[in-house]
C-alpha cells in the first residue's frame, strides 16, 4: 500500500481489516482507533500514538517500527509482532494475551502490568525492558535476551548480556 498517513489525526478511526502494510504512519494519532484485523507489517508507526487503540486478533504487525509509539492499555491480543521494532515503546497495561512478539526488539519498553499470558517471546531483545507486574504466565522465552531486565516481581536479571 505504501501510502503516506505521517502525523495524521486518525483518533477514534475505524480502520478494522485495513490493508496499511508498509504505511508511514509516523507521529500518526491512532488513539482509540480500531484496528481490529488491520494489516500493519512494514508500517512505519515510529512515535504514532496507539493508545487505547484495539489491534485485537490478526492484527498484523510484523516487521513494524513502533519505536516509541504510545501502545498504553492497547489490545493486542493474539496479533502479530514477530520482528518488530518496540524500542522504547510504552506497553503499559497493553493486552497481549498469545501474541507474537518473537524476534521482537523490545529494548528499553515499558511492559509495567501488560498480560502477556500465553505470548511467544522466543528470541525477543529485552535488554532494559520494565516487566514489573506484567502477567507471563504461559508466555515462552526460548532464547530471549534478559539483560538489565525488570522481572514481574520486581527482581532485575541479567541473562544474555
Amino acid at each position: 500500500m505504501d501510502c503516506d498517513l505521517r502525523g495524521a489525526n486518525l483518533r477514534y478511526a475505524n480502520l478494522r481489516g485495513a490493508d496499511l502494510g508498509g504505511a508511514n504512519l509516523m507521529d500518526a494519532d491512532l488513539e482509540g482507533a480500531n484496528l481490529i484485523g488491520a494489516k500493519l507489517y512494514f508500517a512505519d508507526l515510529e512515535d504514532a500514538n496507539l493508545r487505547k487503540a484495539n489491534l485485537t486478533g490478526a492484527a498484523d504487525l510484523q516487521d513494524a517500527n513502533l519505536r516509541k509509539a504510545n501502545l498504553t492499555g492497547a489490545y493486542l491480543m493474539g496479533a502479530n509482532l514477530s520482528d518488530a521494532f518496540l524500542m522504547d515503546a510504552d506497553l503499559m497495561g497493553a493486552k497481549l494475551m498469545d501474541a507474537d512478539l518473537g524476534g521482537a526488539n523490545l529494548m528499553d519498553a515499558d511492559l509495567e502490568g501488560a498480560i502477556l499470558r500465553g505470548a511467544k517471546l522466543d528470541g525477543a531483545k529485552l535488554d532494559g525492558a520494565k516487566l514489573d507486574g506484567a502477567n507471563l504466565t504461559f508466555a515462552r522465552m526460548k532464547g530471549a535476551i534478559l539483560c538489565n531486565t525488570i522481572m514481574p516481581d520486581g527482581s532485575v536479571i541479567y541473562s544474555g548480556c
